[in-house]
């Protein structure tokens, strides 16, 4: 597969979530397919602000800031619903985790965005067959449309997948620049808002094309060095890379798994439980951040999700706390139905400097003691991958095991044990 990717450069996807909230709500309640929907601050006033809305709805002219008031003289029969963060920022975290399935490199822009570089994935198909396979299983799967964007760069891939909603698929290359983006209207182009469209049509420039090929003397007395940046985009050149680490502006961080089978054996499910849990702990650990509120999300048998959360007594990064939390949340609301899917994912963060955390001097101790380990465990999967240690329900029973003490565990706990008698020294 390498021949369908460049030697030089990379391949980068945008996906970009369709009617996000409308999508969540619709994949909740499957009765609301097909009808008009949108998403409002306050639905019982009429002068509410629709914060998004369906495809349905905008046939009928329904715009995201309409007031509802104005919403409902285009469209009579809409339905119109308040927001449920909790349920968007759990369906958000599975999304986001069922992308890293195909890269590491996945950096979220927003609660329905991101960035995936599939450059190294060329063993999972062409560009085209892992944004195909995407969009299904987010589809299949999550039963949320979405749109993708195949391009070289971060601002090509995300012009990309706006040119084709619902479910579209569109690949951008540079090449194509001239004919697909330069004849478009100035202010369709990603980066550029109502007042910057408006300095640029004073000195004439109306079209892409038009900024692709402004004096740059012009351009940088105008709008300073944005509007030289702005000169490089028009042109199909963006070197930002796809960051991983990149602050999230909905201040997240969760991961799902799809089960191989519906499943109700209560064991099985904690230990999932217990795996997403140490996955969200690590992310956690590696930003720094700690999480105020955790958040399951349950999808049965029949495709009936819901999600749960609970605000935290304080933050935490802690693996066992998360899990306990997401375990008590789990047997509090699950029906004993067949489980599809699982996620557990860590809301509200806030840096670890700043959290503030008023520890006893017992748990504070407990803590110091815990870091060096932390470190060594976050250094490790950087080297060997995320899966290469694994505690809890599952790993305790294997660990038990002699055969499975492999020789790196061996070397690793040997070099451990001497590096802790050489600091006692």
């Amino acid at each position: 597969m390498k021949q369908y990717y460049p030697k030089r450069g990379r391949v980068i996807l945008h996906v970009d979530m369709n009617s996000f909230y409308a999508s969540v709500e619709t994949a909740h309640d499957p009765s609301l397919k097909g009808k008009p929907l949108a998403i409002a601050g306050n639905p019982k006033e009429r002068k509410g602000i629709v914060v998004t809305c369906n495809y349905e709805a905008r046939k009928f002219g329904v715009k995201t800031t309409m007031t509802v008031f104005e919403a409902q003289k285009l469209c009579p029969q809409i339905l119109i619903m308040r927001p449920n963060f909790d349920r968007y920022r759990a369906a958000s975290a599975a999304m986001f985790d069922l992308l890293r399935d195909y890269s590491e490199l996945v950096e979220p822009v927003s609660i329905d965005e991101g960035y995936v570089d599939i450059t190294g994935s060329f063993s999972l198909g062409t560009p085209l067959e892992i944004a195909d396979t995407i969009q299904k299983r987010v589809y299949n799967e999550l039963h949320l449309p979405c749109s993708i964007g195949i391009a070289p760069n971060k601002f090509l891939a995300k012009m990309a997948s706006d040119m084709k909603k619902p479910m579209g698929i569109t690949v951008l290359r540079k090449r194509d620049i001239p004919k697909l983006l330069w004849p478009l209207p100035v202010i369709e182009m990603h980066g550029i808002g109502e007042k910057t469209a408006e300095k640029l049509a004073g000195f004439s420039i109306h079209t892409i094309g038009d900024l692709a090929h402004a004096d740059e003397l012009v351009l940088k007395n105008r709008l300073g060095i944005n509007g030289l940046k702005l000169k490089e985009r028009a042109n199909g050149e963006d070197r930002r890379k796809v960051d991983p680490d990149s602050v999230n502006d909905f201040k997240s961080v969760g991961n799902s798994m799809t089960l191989p089978k519906d499943t109700t054996r209560q064991l099985e499910l904690l230990q999932v439980l217990q795996t997403l849990s140490d996955k969200v702990s690590s992310r956690l650990y590696s930003k720094d951040m700690l999480g105020t509120t955790i958040s399951i999300m349950i999808r049965y048998k029949n495709r009936q999700t819901i999600t749960r959360s609970k605000k935290l007594s304080g933050p935490t990064q802690n693996k066992d706390e998360i899990f306990e939390e997401a375990k008590g949340l789990f047997l509090q609301h699950w029906t004993g139905n067949g489980v599809r899917l699982l996620g557990v994912t860590a809301q509200d963060l806030v840096e670890k400097e700043q959290a503030g955390i008023q520890l006893n001097l017992f748990s504070y101790e407990q803590e110091a003691k815990k870091e060096p380990l932390l470190d060594a465990i976050q250094e490790i999967r950087k080297k060997f991958g995320e899966n290469v240690i694994q505690e809890g329900i599952r790993s305790r029973k294997a660990l038990a095991d002699p055969r499975n003490d492999t020789s790196f565990n061996k070397d690793f706990l040997a070099r451990k044990k001497r590096e802790a008698a050489d600091d006692e020294g």
